[in-house]
């Protein structure tokens, strides 16, 4: 993978220019769930794909989308590409708990396949260190917040209150794929109130924030399990 590898701080500097700057940045992330999805008839048969463990949780209504699913495939592969700064797993990473071949390894074979090519990557977990660092939050200080989330009551109250006092100024709730068109034209009507959009909704969140971005010129970050450290103190 050719490409500049951020570090934390680097992300920060970024998020915090396109933010003063009001330019388009998305910042998405690749796990053993996106890995999955693009996986699909690609560099494995679908019968594969659906003997994973996360592809029968998620056929069980856990994830936000059902397998198969060719369509999304390609729209997450498609969002990879265009997006600004792209979250990969380190060769050999322990940070999340899924088994290694849905790591890196299907990761490389995916962006070889699709020819993805970011320019710009930094850690797959890096949504869960921002949300420890309190210069993300200092950065999002007066900003105009658009949340969309499961667990939007939930997540929307803590990030209204101490220590965050985030400025939500709409938020809406996200379960599964379908909603995706809906959720984005809805976005797009957002368009001029909203300089931030956080996104927690698994896999779905790597279009959403690559496609808000786009849209409407603003920050889109996907935020991933971000939301159970705010609430659970956890990543898990």
């Amino acid at each position: 993978m050719n490409s500049i590898y951020l570090e934390m701080q680097d992300v920060l500097d970024q998020l915090d220019t396109a933010l003063r700057e009001k330019r388009a940045l998305s910042l998405v992330r690749v796990g053993d769930g996106e890995n999955i999805v693009m996986s699909q008839e690609t560099v494995w048969p679908i019968e594969q794909v659906l003997q994973e463990r996360w592809a029968i949780k998620a056929n069980l209504g856990q994830k936000g989308l059902r397998l198969p699913n060719l369509k999304m495939r390609d729209e997450v592969a498609a969002s990879l590409q265009r997006a600004t700064i792209v979250g990969v797993l380190p060769r050999g990473d322990s940070t999340i708990k899924a088994p290694d071949h849905l790591k890196r390894p299907l990761t490389d074979m995916i962006f070889a396949h699709y020819g993805i090519t970011p320019a710009l990557t930094c850690h797959a977990c890096v949504n869960r260190e921002l949300v420890q660092v309190p210069r993300f939050w200092q950065i999002l200080a007066g900003k105009r917040v658009l949340l969309v989330t499961r667990e939007l009551e939930q997540l929307q109250a803590a990030l209204m209150k101490d220590p965050y006092h985030l400025d939500i100024v709409n938020a809406r709730s996200f379960d599964n794929y379908d909603q995706m068109d809906e959720t984005l034209e809805w976005i797009q009507s957002q368009r001029n109130k909203f300089d931030i959009a956080l996104f927690s909704c698994g896999v779905n969140a790597v279009i959403l924030a690559e496609r808000t971005a786009a849209l409407t010129g603003t920050v889109a970050i996907d935020f991933g399990k971000a939301n159970n450290m705010i609430l659970k103190g956890k990543a898990n």
